[in-house]
């Protein structure tokens, strides 16, 4: 069952994520065992090249999890991540959605999509997580 009420309850709860917030992401849909995230592409979240800083890919795709994952137990936090970076994005967004491939007793196991809005795959995150 749900931890959160609805989506602007899970909102409300994440606005204390101020890293996340801060930078641009929001929360866009959640439901049991999955959620979506978005930010849009700004200045701040590129590299000396140009291209999105891998820590923006990588704190959209947490933030994905936390989501997902706090919606079914909470508190629970990340404890080993694995991020393969696919491809440079090209657009000017990017989702990440987080889904549940093994909910625990103390622990857990999702893999967080993340893509431009161009549709070009960008990363490909796994996170195991602990309930605390």
């Amino acid at each position: 069952m749900a931890v959160f009420r609805d989506l602007e309850d899970a909102r409300a709860y994440f606005e204390g994520d101020r890293y996340a917030i801060e930078n641009g992401m929001t929360l866009d849909g959640l439901g049991e065992g999955w959620s979506a995230c978005s930010v849009t592409l700004a200045p701040r979240h590129k590299n000396a090249n140009g291209g999105v800083m891998g820590g923006a890919i990588f704190t959209l795709a947490d933030f994905a999890f936390a989501a997902a994952a706090n919606n079914l137990h909470r508190p629970t936090v990340a404890q080993q991540v694995s991020a393969n970076f696919l491809s440079a994005a090209k657009g000017d967004r990017l989702v990440a959605r987080a889904r549940c491939r093994k909910d625990g007793r103390a622990s857990c196991v999702y893999v967080v999509d993340v893509e431009d809005d161009a549709g070009r795959d960008v990363a490909q995150v796994v996170v195991t997580g602990f309930k605390l």
